[in-house]
């Protein structure tokens, strides 16, 4: 992500914020949070460096690009996510683009048994998916593994402007 696509993305998420006051009650408190969290995992992955793509790795047993930001390799690696969910809560993820499919690479969101939802795939009937494909992010309702959270999800665009991956944040709905 380079410096004008980090200040838009910033700027994106403020007049986000600014529109919230229009909500009531905790949905508004629910998409302050998502904005907040989003600005948060795209400002640690920014900090790493540029998105891109560089060979393959492999996923809970599946072979999927490996995501990069800078030379640090998001596949398997929990930091970043970790370090979002710790300061903002809910739950966030980076996915990475699978021809028409998009991968859990690294998550904290969690299957029924406990364990990290790596390797699972983004719901190809959900809502973020159409906005996803025309490089627009999504921002609402959305159920994840059969539990329905407030969510933002957004493209992540490689130095050609090609969408590679998808940030995600989101909060159990109340």
């Amino acid at each position: 992500m380079n410096r004008k696509q980090f200040i838009a993305s910033l700027f994106a998420a403020g007049i986000f914020v600014t529109l919230c006051p229009f909500a009531q009650g905790v949905a508004m408190a629910q998409t302050d949070k998502v904005a907040a969290a989003m600005a948060s995992l795209k400002a640690k992955t920014a900090s790493l460096g540029a998105p891109r793509i560089d060979g393959k790795d492999v996923v809970a047993g599946k072979e999927v690009p490996a995501l990069y930001f800078g030379a640090t390799k998001m596949n398997n690696f929990f930091d970043v996510v970790d370090e979002v969910v710790k300061e903002n809560g809910g739950t966030a993820t980076l996915f990475v683009r699978l021809g028409d499919d998009y991968v859990r690479i690294a998550t904290n969101v969690k299957k029924d048994d406990g364990s990290r939802a790596i390797g699972t795939v983004l719901d190809a009937k959900g809502p973020a998916i159409a906005m996803i494909k025309t490089g627009k992010p999504y921002y609402g309702d959305a159920a994840i593994l059969g539990k329905q959270y407030v969510t933002g999800y957004e493209p992540i665009k490689d130095a050609a402007n090609n969408v590679i991956g998808i940030y995600y944040v989101g909060y159990l709905k109340q």
